[in-house]
């Protein structure tokens, strides 16, 4: 298997080892820049607990024969080709405006 179909980073098995507690949240929380106190390090044990399950899960999964994807949905350019067209005159751009003087468009004055 080339490196390219490897199965990412974030599929390595979790060392079992590891112990899901308060104080590996709080780590986590303070690489993250994030300000949690021990109330809510708590309640966040076992939603992370449940997210580490999740990607167990997912190890199970038969990848071998399936083109990796980036990206859910084909991206394609929607953008048209730059090509040079007609455009209007200034006489053309000017014909139906009112507010016209000396051949530019009048607005309204400005303060600063």
């Amino acid at each position: 298997m080339d490196k390219f179909h490897q199965k990412p980073y974030y599929f390595v098995n979790i060392p079992k080892l590891m112990e899901i507690n308060k104080d590996l949240i709080k780590n986590v929380a303070r690489n993250a820049r994030l300000g949690i106190n021990e109330d809510e390090a708590e309640e966040f044990v076992p939603q992370f607990k449940e997210v580490l399950e999740l990607f167990k899960k997912l190890e199970v999964v038969d990848t071998d024969n399936i083109e990796p994807s980036f990206h859910p949905v084909v991206i394609k350019n929607v953008l048209r080709e730059d090509t040079e067209e007609k455009c209007l005159s200034q006489d053309d751009a000017l014909k139906n405006s009112v507010h016209k003087k000396e051949g530019f468009f009048v607005g309204p004055k400005v303060s600063l």
